[in-house]
């Protein structure tokens, strides 16, 4: 996996490109000195969560033919000072299911995503401890 990395401006907008040419603007915030041409690469983190666990409940229900009409998530990160840094310290994720779900398989399917499957929530565990819960068509299952 490689991904390159362009600057567009002067300030810190740049481009980064994968091997497959799929393009991500990256730019800090204006009172960083950017142009908010893009989110930020904490911002990008907090998406990589939402698409790498999205991709694993998604292909394990319907493995499980379960039918999904709507799929959303929503992610929340709270940053601490280290130092320099401000990593994450909780990563809160709330995904919104609709469709014939069973409620087993919604609960099961975000506990296999964040405690076998996801390769950026583990990236990003050993620093985050990431918080997490299913609302299936309008209620909030139980653990």
């Amino acid at each position: 996996m490689k991904i390159t990395l362009d600057r567009v401006n002067e300030n810190f907008h740049f481009q980064l490109k994968n091997e497959r040419g799929h393009i991500v603007n990256v730019d800090a915030r204006p009172d960083f000195g950017g142009n908010d041409m893009g989110p930020s690469p904490m911002e990008l983190v907090l998406m990589g969560v939402a698409g790498c666990s999205g991709i694993d409940m998604i292909s394990i229900l319907k493995k499980q033919r379960q039918e999904i009409t709507s799929f959303k998530a929503e992610v929340e990160g709270e940053r601490v000072q280290v130092g320099d840094a401000k990593p994450f310290k909780n990563i809160y994720v709330v995904f919104s299911l609709e469709g014939d779900i069973k409620e087993d398989k919604a609960a099961k399917a975000a506990q296999l995503s964040f405690e076998k499957y996801c390769s950026v929530s583990k990236t990003v565990q050993p620093t985050a401890t990431i918080h997490y819960k299913v609302i299936l068509n309008g209620i909030e299952l139980a653990k």
